[in-house]
């Protein structure tokens, strides 16, 4: 007999994965995604706990405290600030799983949660960086030259994940 793989155990290894190739990813194609004057920041952290929400089991899983932990790491890895992913992943996790819960569950409303997650932790992670000075762009040159084309690779990406993440927690459901 076959032993399954505990979905938590998933959860976490594609959690890490998740992170890895954020970073992976962005040194890569840094001469692609970065060029001036766009961004485009891939997410794909943000994904795997969004796509979470949407697929598993939220109490089994822990998402807040797996959001909170990842933004703690994610700070400390990427960023250098210590403290401002580690409260807007759980935030737009919390956020994204309550408007889920209103939507019909479908690709397209995963699809508007996604947007409307992406758009909140890329708009509050600017804002971070305003307060403290890290930034020197204005509200204008960030929802053109980064927000939206940040937008879309991510919304590219989950078009993509969608349909596999759902397959693989919907095998370990039963």
């Amino acid at each position: 007999m076959r032993r399954r793989i505990p979905i938590t155990t998933i959860f976490v290894v594609g959690q890490f994965i998740a992170f890895f190739l954020d970073g992976s990813i962005s040194q890569v194609l840094s001469g692609t995604l970065y060029k001036y004057p766009n961004s485009l920041v891939p997410a794909l952290t943000l994904l795997w706990l969004v796509l979470a929400v949407f697929f598993g089991d939220r109490q089994k899983l822990h998402l807040a405290i797996w959001a909170a932990i990842i933004g703690f790491i994610f700070d400390m890895y990427y960023t250098g600030l210590l403290g401002v992913y580690v409260f807007i992943f759980p935030l737009v996790v919390y956020l994204c799983q309550t408007v889920y819960q209103m939507l019909p569950p479908n690709f397209m409303s995963g699809f508007l949660v996604y947007f409307l997650g992406i758009t909140v932790w890329m708009s509050l992670g600017f804002m971070a960086n305003e307060f403290i000075g890290q930034t020197s762009s204005s509200v204008a040159q960030f929802l053109v030259n980064t927000l939206a084309p940040t937008l879309a690779i991510n919304l590219v990406f989950m078009a993509l994940a969608y349909f596999p993440v759902a397959s693989l927690y919907r095998s370990h459901r039963r």
